[in-house]
């Protein structure tokens, strides 16, 4: 997968970056990639695939009620692996090496799904966006910037939803929420992630002040164990 540089994106993503709504604030992010895939690409695709040939050959034997009708489709397989490959450049540090777990969480969306999220979520960021930019639109400027990349009337679009209860990367210490949407355009082989999250400052400025004291203390352990060690 290959970052791509789009300009219309940019004023969107200064804009979220760290969006102060007063007790709350937004982090979010829009990338552009090719699916043109780089020779780890290669090797972590091949991984998938055979690791999704396997789930499907062992459910068949042991005629397992899970949910693989659509990994059957070699098509589908693909498009699963490209999002898999998207999530591993967009969280470098997490492993998202297991596509048949990831596939339980993706769900592909209609593009008023999405609409629905970003008028439940996003509504203050918009009115903040109309404030600061003469009254502009921010649904149609974000929807202008993604349809340049990838035509979102040709696009498949999912989103993530992964089970929160384990270490993961997609909510920020103190988070209210989190999304994140994925505009998969078949032929032209790209891929726009979406991403955001709004957390309390209050819950962040305690988990801050937690650190802090934790660093201090680790400090002076280590300033106490060096003492003990020159008086020996």
């Amino acid at each position: 997968m290959k970052f791509l540089e789009y300009t219309p994106l940019d004023s969107i993503n200064l804009f979220l970056d760290h969006l102060n709504l007063g007790e709350s604030i937004i982090k979010g992010n829009l990338e552009a990639f090719s699916c043109k895939q780089t020779g780890t690409d290669r090797k972590l695709s091949f991984s998938l695939e055979q690791e999704i040939l396997d789930y499907l050959e062992q459910s068949f034997d042991s005629d397992s009620h899970l949910p693989v009708e659509y990994l059957i489709s070699r098509s589908s397989r693909k498009t699963l692996i490209y999002l898999v490959l998207t999530l591993s450049h967009m969280y470098p540090d997490y492993d998202f090496s297991s596509a048949v777990r990831s596939h339980l969480y993706f769900r592909e969306e209609e593009w008023d799904n999405f609409k629905q999220i970003y008028d439940m979520y996003l509504f203050e960021a918009a009115r903040e966006w109309a404030t600061a930019n003469g009254g502009s639109s921010f649904i149609d400027i974000l929807t202008n910037a993604i349809d340049e990349v990838v035509k979102i009337k040709d696009c498949e679009i999912y989103s993530y939803n992964p089970d929160f209860d384990g270490d993961h990367p997609f909510l920020e210490k103190g988070a209210i929420w989190a999304f994140n949407f994925f505009f998969y355009n078949r032929k032209l082989k790209r891929v726009v992630s979406f991403r955001c999250c709004c957390f309390s400052k209050l819950a962040a400025e305690e988990f801050l002040g937690n650190d802090v004291l934790r660093e201090e203390e680790e400090e002076e352990e280590e300033e106490e164990d060096l003492l003990d060690d020159m008086e020996i």
